[in-house]
């Protein structure tokens, strides 16, 4: 595929909206690494996938502010433990986004002849390959009290599991929870068991969860919100991975 505009998407870090301070993407990818099964009586290769992989490889502008944490402070702390990152191919609800449980490898200064800044950014799979799904929340949504999404069509019910992602931006109360609920008529929605995400007391955050690859999600999909002692603002978005497939493990 040709190189296509970004203008529009989104990458979200470890519960940081990163998408203002990043120039270019230069590869989100993943799959299965590909073993070679070819026999001597073979005139052409053979292979088969092995583990799965990932990985995002970006350009960043340099922004810093160390009274609010910007790009800048997330990125060269270079942490150890895995980070969460979501890349969303546009900002509006149902939209395809990428996510990522990966180890920050580098963060390399390139200045150019006029004085630009930037840093080159490459984000290594750990645990889990690149993970296409879908978005619930339309980019960055805000809720200020318990509230049920809109739902998405994924076409059909499957029962092969699934993954989700949560990116928590900004919390400002007791608590919240994130889960999602599944429809078979975008009606009537009811909690997916297993698929809600930890409780939310404080932001930022990020955490994926994932349901066993035998559950069934039916065919409409959403994010809700749900509190036991109340929220004012809840900044947040949500990427699901419905399983279409058997046989999808981790």
């Amino acid at each position: 595929m040709a190189k296509q505009p970004g203008l529009g998407d989104g990458l979200h870090i470890a519960g940081y909206n990163a998408s203002g301070d990043i120039q270019q993407l230069g590869r989100i990818g993943g799959g299965p690494a590909l073993l070679n099964f070819t026999g001597i009586d073979k005139s052409g290769y053979e292979r088969k996938g092995g583990l799965r992989d990932g990985a995002f490889e970006m350009t960043t502008f340099f922004n810093s502010d160390t009274v609010t944490p910007a790009t800048h402070q997330k990125l060269s702390a270079l942490p150890r433990t895995d980070v969460l990152m979501t890349y969303c191919r546009g900002t509006a609800l149902g939209d395809p986004a990428a996510s990522l449980v990966a180890k920050q490898a580098n963060y390399d200064p390139q200045r150019g002849d006029d004085g630009m800044l930037t840093f080159g950014v490459s984000a290594q799979a750990n645990g889990y390959g690149t993970e296409w799904g879908r978005q619930l929340t339309a980019g960055v949504r805000t809720d200020a009290a318990a509230t049920n999404g809109t739902g998405i069509d994924t076409t059909a019910a499957a029962s092969y599991g699934g993954q989700a992602y949560l990116q928590v931006f900004a919390f400002t109360g007791t608590d919240a929870t994130v889960k999602i609920q599944d429809s078979a008529d975008n009606v009537t929605f009811a909690d997916v068991a297993g698929f809600a995400f930890t409780q939310i007391t404080a932001g930022p955050t990020a955490e994926r969860i994932a349901l066993g690859n035998t559950a069934t999600i039916r065919r409409y999909v959403r994010a809700a919100s749900v509190t036991t002692g109340g929220f004012a603002s809840l900044a947040f978005a949500v990427n699901v991975i419905k399983n279409e497939i058997a046989g999808v493990t981790f």
